[in-house]
């Protein structure tokens, strides 16, 4: 199951910071450290997304 949340939180975790900066950006903040905090705040929020996931994935299995 580590290997397969590795991989899910490739994928989730770039997606959620990708979504973190994007609503910084049209919120307005657009210098660099409220961008950081986006980015950062999203690839954390991925650890208990991924960890959802990967329970379901492994439960359906």
């Amino acid at each position: 199951m580590l290997r397969l949340g590795f991989v899910l939180h490739l994928f989730i975790g770039s997606t959620l910071a990708g979504i973190g900066v994007i609503a910084a950006l049209v919120t307005g903040y657009d210098t660099l450290y409220p961008i950081l905090i986006a980015a950062l705040i999203g690839f954390l929020v991925a650890f208990p997304v991924t960890w959802a996931v990967a329970r379901a994935l492994y439960d359906r299995a």
